[in-house]
């Protein structure tokens, strides 16, 4: 499908990808996609000098952002990115990095993922064709909006990068796209992973029946509930959405807390249930989701959440799998996993290499995203081979 929407289309630039030290596992799978998807598209105009290093053994900057003793850092090329069409892929949630100050070690925060894109950005100086950035969580996207004497830092952040040059942002499964208003003058584009929570699911669930009699899909509070009426609509099945009554009157670790989940739809007794959210957090709001799910007679509980960050670690997790609350967690790879989450059987990956690969060669040619920002045929294609071929070897 790649090679025939991209035939006989010249790059809008020569392609460039700065993979940063923070996202450097799937930035290389996205790299080795883009070779591969190279070295077939285009055949015949690989000599070409529109065609200037389109079929290349890696589309990787040698790039650093070393620091000082004192803390302070800086972003260093290593090659000239002139006239390139340069990507930058950054993870601001990878917490599995350490830097030395005054002697000390200190674990990076997504404000220093953030700086340190800021500085190879600057490091650029205005010499690329155009600069897209990679931001598969977009920083402080949680903190978008203002209820009281708050500070907007996702929009500011916003602001900055269209102040230093930035042509475009990619982001998936934003907290609140409305944000791109912040900076109406740059792109911003928002994907979201339905196909690959679909793919992982039915690779790993053999007998899943899709349809309104058997399936529900279920939002654990009201923001969420676009995703979980497009993932109902495209699948067949039912919606249902939990309404979180919160306690307004205190805060407790910067947001009001809980006090219960009240449920908004149709019967979920016998029947499979899959939540549909963008982040798992510390897990709680989403454990007290499943734990209603199952009193109410739900048959199995399954969990699709884009960034799976689990900041109160995995022990509650696991007792809750062993509780039998849920069946099965997915999340991408599209931000940091520690490695002990990789070894549950409770936990699955949504593979994103492919689909950010394919996004940037998009991107790179100036083709129309339709395509990849709703993948509705994809999924319903996928859905028809599981019902028909009832394999999921064969998918």
């Amino acid at each position: 499908m790649i090679s025939s929407v991209l035939e006989n289309r010249m790059p809008a630039a020569p392609l460039k990808l700065i993979v940063m030290d923070n996202i450097q596992e799937l930035g290389k799978e996205v790299n080795d996609y883009l070779v591969s998807f190279r070295k077939d598209n285009n055949r015949p105009y690989h000599d070409s000098p529109a065609f200037e290093g389109y079929n290349a053994d890696s589309f990787l900057v040698d790039h650093k952002t070393p620091r000082f003793g004192s803390g302070e850092g800086k972003g260093v090329l290593n090659e000239s990115i002139r006239g390139k069409d340069l990507y930058v892929l950054c993870d601001v949630l990878n917490r599995s990095m350490t830097y030395e100050m005054f002697g000390h070690e200190n674990v990076y925060s997504p404000d220093d993922h953030y700086q340190d894109l800021k500085r190879l950005i600057a490091a650029v100086a205005g010499k690329a064709n155009r600069i897209t950035v990679v931001m598969p969580f977009m920083y402080e996207s949680r903190q978008h909006k203002r209820n009281a004497r708050e500070s907007l830092d996702c929009a500011l952040m916003l602001e900055e990068l269209s102040a230093m040059g930035v042509y475009r942002l990619i982001t998936f499964d934003a907290h609140d796209p409305s944000i791109q208003n912040a900076a109406p003058l740059i792109g911003f584009d928002n994907f979201t992973p339905f196909y690959q929570f679909m793919q992982a699911l039915l690779l790993h669930v053999g007998d899943m029946k899709i349809d309104k009699e058997h399936l529900l899909i279920v939002s654990p509070d009201e923001g969420a509930l676009h995703r979980a009426v497009y993932f109902a609509g495209v699948m067949g099945a039912d919606t249902g959405m939990f309404y979180k009554r919160r306690d307004y009157s205190h805060v407790v670790n910067g947001k009001n807390p809980i006090v219960a989940h009240e449920f908004l739809g149709d019967n979920v007794e016998n029947k499979d249930v899959i939540i549909v959210d963008d982040i798992i957090s510390s897990g709680g709001s989403m454990l007290d989701t499943a734990r209603k799910l199952r009193k109410m007679n739900a048959k199995r509980v399954y969990i699709c959440c884009t960034f799976g960050i689990f900041t109160d670690g995995l022990a509650v997790f696991d007792e809750a799998y062993k509780e039998g609350l849920f069946d099965k967690i997915i999340t991408t790879n599209l931000s940091y996993r520690i490695p002990e989450l990789l070894k549950r059987e409770w936990y699955e990956t949504a593979d994103m290499g492919k689909f950010l690969a394919s996004i940037i060669d998009f991107s790179n040619h100036d083709v129309s995203m339709d395509k990849v920002l709703t993948p509705t045929k994809k999924i319903k294609k996928i859905l028809q081979k599981y019902n028909e071929t009832d394999s999921i070897m064969e998918i």
